[in-house]
């Protein structure tokens, strides 16, 4: 039973922990249609573009869902009923878009690498070069499966140099690691509420280039999913098409507002970074390995074998950290059990530290004594 009456700290890649500003936020009920609610919604396309310095070239599409609503509605949209999309693997999430875009009848190629390998520029280079009725390119910035960064401004360059289109699932990295949309060419980046802008959960957005939006009504197969006609309705009325999910919105819009004057992406990023450094610096101390070469790790979410040691369980293990007020997230791989840790949310490097302490006093009660596991400690 948890000894502790606040709510638990979310280690987790979204939902994460807000702020008390932000769930504050969302006490207030709002009209869908209402001139008010336009405005925080008009507020918040303009301060998320700002942020990826798109006001010139993209718009920024809100999506009610998940973010995988989002990607889905950039693909389903994007790519014409007869394009051929490149789907780059090394990681559950790009698998899930390679499987969204077959399932909508999109013809499909993958280039794939294994999980603890970043997407190599050649590789793409060489697929396009064989192929060219490819059309466009979808890839992971920053694969959350195991927390690894792809290469992003080289994969890109590579892309425009061969006038394909470029969607980017930048869920986990949005508004953390800098992304400049004058500097790095796609055709679409697609990002949600509950990451690295600390809002809650609920909210997709798609910042989709508008000479291509503009020549994509009729390519959707979906009806809520069309993000053309999102853009159309949204323009021509200032509204949502369909139900919005009005307290998410507000508490985003507050949540940019804190993101702002805590002094914006870099600020974001120094103290993911503090945190991440924190976590694996007392992890590595009670004998943990990560996953992820460092110099390919996103100072998002870490990934870390479990223990070797036969008591190891992770549930009773991931109930014995939450009792001392932290959630886990377990492992994405199949091949290898491993459990993962999110460096994000409206937390600082205290936070990780108590969180090191609870893995510690958890392993304890458990009495798991082989922490690394076999096959990196015979190494």
């Amino acid at each position: 039973m948890s000894h502790f009456d606040r709510d638990p700290i979310l280690l987790t890649p979204g939902p994460l922990t807000t702020s008390l500003a932000t769930k504050t936020a969302m006490l207030r009920d709002w009209g869908s249609w209402d001139s008010h609610f336009n405005a925080v919604t008009a507020r918040v396309r303009e301060r998320l573009t700002a942020i990826i310095n798109g006001a010139a070239s993209h718009v920024c599409v809100p999506m009610q869902g998940s973010g995988t609503f989002s990607v889905e509605a950039a693909v389903n949209t994007l790519v014409p009923r007869n394009g051929h999309l490149l789907a780059l693997v090394n990681g559950a999430y790009g698998k899930r878009m390679a499987r969204l875009t077959e399932m909508m009848g999109r013809h499909l190629s993958v280039v794939e690498a294994p999980d603890d390998q970043a997407i190599s520029v050649a590789d793409v280079t060489r697929a396009l070069d064989a192929d060219a009725s490819i059309t466009h390119v979808a890839m992971i910035h920053c694969e959350t499966s195991t927390g690894i960064l792809n290469p992003l401004p080289e994969i890109a360059a590579a892309v425009e140099s061969r006038r394909k289109g470029l969607i980017v699932d930048a869920m986990s990295s949005f508004g953390a690691l800098p992304i400049d949309a004058a500097k790095t060419p796609f055709d679409a980046l697609v990002a949600a509420s509950g990451k690295c802008i600390e809002g809650p959960p609920g909210m997709g957005f798609v910042f989709a280039r508008r000479s291509v939006l503009e020549r994509s009504a009729g390519n959707s197969t979906s009806l809520s999913l069309d993000l053309h006609d999102q853009w159309q309705y949204m323009e021509k009325t200032t509204q949502w098409r369909y139900t919005p999910p009005t307290h998410v919105v507000v508490a985003l819009d507050a949540a940019l507002e804190q993101y702002r004057a805590a002094g914006g992406q870099a600020a974001r990023l120094a103290r993911y970074t503090a945190n991440y450094e924190m976590l694996v610096s007392g992890m590595m101390e009670l004998g943990f390995r990560v996953f992820v070469d460092a110099k390919l790790q996103a100072p998002i979410i870490v990934t870390f074998h479990a223990p070797a040691d036969s008591k190891y369980v992770f549930k009773a293990f991931y109930d014995r950290v939450r009792d001392k007020g932290f959630i886990l997230y377990p492992g994405k791989l199949t091949q290898l059990e491993t459990f993962r840790v999110g460096c994000i949310g409206a937390i600082g490097p205290d936070e990780m530290r108590h969180a090191v302490n609870a893995v510690r006093d958890a392993l304890d009660e458990l009495g798991i004594k082989q922490i690394a596991p076999r096959a990196v400690r015979a190494a």
